[in-house]
């Protein structure tokens, strides 16, 4: 039965919360599908912010990130060695680009979020596979979120395929428990050692989001106060899906 030997500080949710969470993730799944037919070189992430928000309003929800810690944003868009929470602006897009969008909706109070990138035009080999790789770093992770292993198994997960295929795990920012809030213990790093961290029961909700790098794992945070880059300039790639725990694995909702 959910809501029995919850752990201390991690929000256990009932029936009724999980069906506003999978309506919450709907309405995103939504919203990234929109994003994605947009995207294109010419466009500008201040356009693709108006277009999610748009979309967000038309179906009943509210944008998750916006005015969160004084974000002025709907989506957060980075650009290549942009790692996360770029702010949207007037750049365009164009051939080469690879572009991170990250997005959070509300529907009654609970939070969904979810991240994907997008190359666009020609784009180095080795950045399609740093994108691929994130990707499928995400899958692995998920497969581990079940009941009776612990957070520790999707970091561990995340870490060894990625830096398998050569690439650095970004160790400064983190996934996340959601709910009621964005941000929720517990937090889910992309690296681990496998039966550490709290255990995972029915009930949970949890944000996996692998943040890849081509080079250094080392970052910095951009003159906006915002914007996190990667400190050696190479490309970086970023994952997300919101998923519930359930009796028997679990249900990605976005």
């Amino acid at each position: 039965m959910i809501g029995l030997n919850r752990p201390k500080g991690i929000n256990i949710k009932n029936d009724i919360e999980l069906n506003y969470l999978r309506q919450s993730g709907k309405m995103l799944k939504s919203v990234k599908k929109i994003i994605k037919k947009y995207i294109a070189e010419g466009i500008t992430t201040k356009e693709l912010d108006y277009i999610a928000e748009k979309e967000i309003l038309d179906l009943g929800g509210k944008p998750g990130f916006k005015g969160l810690y004084g974000f002025p944003g709907t989506i957060c868009s980075s650009f290549n060695e942009e790692i996360v929470h770029g702010i949207p602006s007037d750049r365009k897009i164009t051939d080469g680009d690879i572009i991170s969008i990250d997005c959070g909706v509300i529907y009654e109070d609970f939070n969904t979020d979810s991240a994907f990138t997008l190359g666009i035009g020609n784009i180095p080999a080795k950045t399609s596979k740093l994108i691929k790789t994130t990707l499928n770093s995400l899958h692995l992770g998920i497969k581990e979120a079940i009941p009776n292993n612990h957070i520790g198994h999707i970091g561990h997960a995340v870490e060894t395929y990625s830096t398998n295929n050569g690439f650095s795990v970004v160790k400064e920012y983190v996934g996340h428990g959601i709910g009621k809030n964005l941000h929720e213990d517990p937090q889910i790093p992309n690296y681990g050692i496998k039966s550490s961290g709290p255990k995972i029961i029915e009930g949970m909700a949890l944000a996996i989001e692998p943040m890849l790098i081509e080079g250094d794992e080392q970052t910095k945070i951009d003159n906006d106060g915002w914007t996190v880059k990667t400190k050696d300039g190479t490309m970086s790639a970023h994952f997300e899906d919101t998923i519930i725990i359930t009796n028997s694995g679990n249900e990605i909702i976005t």
